[in-house]
């Protein structure tokens, strides 16, 4: 496969859209959020999420963590394969977990623990195996969209803030980011999700603040002023796009302006709303603020978030980009022990995460929105079973056929391990999980039918090839 391809953006009428958006007053909003509109508050039901409405929290952890030292510890394998953290009982008789986790412990009767992730082939970067993963397909052609596009696109949102919102794009070197987190794939930027916070404004900061697209250009009355100007000008000024049809843009406009001109649509985003003991049971750091965040865009009507998982920075320094915090390889690359606690170590991610997710699926149960909430945690691959530079600062490398994943809300039945690696978590033993069949497994979860056809210009892709995991549920 190769290097990122360029933004797959529609080409518009530069003249037509500057007119357009400087009627609206809305010059910063994206093109691609259909499905925006400012989500009620309500005192009873929280941010307004309706019954029965499904939505996916999808924590990618950038980088790849191990499975060795993460969900499927090996205790009696040689020195030189097995980690140095001791595997700690939970919550289901006869699952263990690392020691790191001792809150994740006391739930696992919450979520499903597989250990028998694999990618088909050698996908052993990561550009290749996250566009993968957040494509839910093996093979996937550089066009693929990802999940949150695919459900923004068959189930759009009139109520909801957008269909598909992301936490912390990744940045930095290219080898870090799927091609296609951008762009919505062969379905069109209309589709693509709307990404909030970075490194220097992420929701762990007292300055935090809603994304740029969220603020309206000029005061209320000016955007009415505005919009009337706009239904006067009528089809001379609207958006025309040279290869793709836009009967999308009236829709997007009329959503953003109501989404802009409005504070309702800035409150899931206002985490100060949250009492203290909440926050502070989430974490302080990026990646507890963000799933905080995620829990509060869910309850607004979002259907698919999702959730870098940056940990932050470390006391101890060694951070990279806020991207890949999972990506341990040790004193090798100059990252520091991936058993250590710098911004790369065990010692400190684990601990994070930890936090964050316990808190999460204590806070979806209480609120019953967790059999609505589906919660998919996992890396785009694994790390091998050998540790590298054994010394100082040891590590592990990229290991894409074998690795572990949680599942948890949305259906998922819980308390149980799906799958087995062999004895050195090298290579999955029974049931092997590839992933088409996790995408195929969430979309279900969601409700979607698996024979629905995407695409365009007459050419139709199915939704997914992939054997949902049935057992799973219920």
């Amino acid at each position: 496969m190769s290097r990122p391809i360029e933004s797959q953006r529609s080409v518009f009428d530069a003249v037509s859209r500057r007119q357009l958006l400087q009627a609206a007053g809305i010059g910063a909003l994206p093109l691609g959020m259909p499905g925006m509109v400012a989500a009620g508050v309500d005192e009873k039901r929280g941010l307004g999420r309706g019954a029965g409405e499904k939505s996916c929290i999808f924590i990618l952890l950038c980088g790849g963590p191990s499975q060795l030292d993460t969900w499927d510890l090996k205790p009696n394998a040689p020195d030189g394969i097995r980690g140095p953290y001791q595997p700690i009982a939970t919550a289901v008789p006869g699952m263990q977990i690392s020691e790191l986790q001792p809150r994740l412990a006391q739930l696992t009767q919450h979520f499903t623990l597989i250990r028998s992730m694999t990618h088909v082939g050698n996908i052993s970067n990561h550009f290749d195996a996250m566009h993968h993963c957040l494509s839910g397909q093996a093979g996937a052609p550089t066009d693929a969209p990802y999940m949150g596009s695919i459900l923004a696109k068959v189930r759009p949102s009139d109520r909801a803030i957008a269909p598909y919102v992301w936490l912390i794009k990744c940045v930095g070197d290219p080898v870090f980011c799927a091609p296609n987190i951008g762009t919505g794939g062969h379905l069109g930027a209309a589709h693509s999700p709307l990404f909030v916070g970075s490194a220097a404004n992420h929701p762990a900061m007292p300055t935090f603040k809603a994304p740029d697209e969220l603020q309206a250009a000029v005061v209320a009355n000016r955007m009415l002023d505005r919009r009337r100007l706009l239904d006067d000008l009528g089809p001379s000024v609207r958006v025309r796009e040279d290869q793709r049809a836009t009967k999308d843009w009236d829709d997007i406009h009329r959503r953003a302006f109501e989404l802009t001109s409005g504070a309702e649509g800035r409150a899931p985003f206002e985490l100060e709303r949250e009492s203290p003991r909440i926050r502070e049971r989430y974490g302080m750091h990026p990646l507890g603020q963000n799933l905080l965040l995620a829990r509060r865009l869910v309850e607004a009507g979002v259907g698919f978030v999702t959730v870098n998982g940056w940990t932050g920075t470390a006391p101890e320094g060694g951070g990279g980009a806020p991207s890949s915090s999972w990506d341990m390889h040790g004193g090798e690359m100059g990252m520091g022990s991936a058993f250590g606690n710098g911004s790369y170590g065990m010692g400190w991610c684990m601990p994070k995460l930890d936090e964050a997710l316990s808190a999460l699926l204590t806070d979806l149960h209480d609120r019953s929105l967790l059999e609505s909430t589906l919660v998919v945690v996992l890396g785009e691959f694994g790390r091998t079973p050998r540790i590298n530079a054994p010394g100082a600062n040891p590590g592990r490398q990229h290991w894409p056929t074998c690795f572990s994943a949680i599942l948890a809300g949305g259906g998922i039945r819980g308390g149980a391990i799906y799958g087995e690696s062999d004895a050195h978590a090298a290579y999955v033993k029974d049931k092997p999980v590839r992933p088409q069949d996790l995408g195929a497994t969430i979309f279900h979860s969601l409700g979607i039918p698996l024979d629905q056809r995407l695409g365009r210009d007459g050419f139709t892709r199915p939704l997914s090839t992939g054997e949902p995991l049935l057992t799973l549920f219920g």
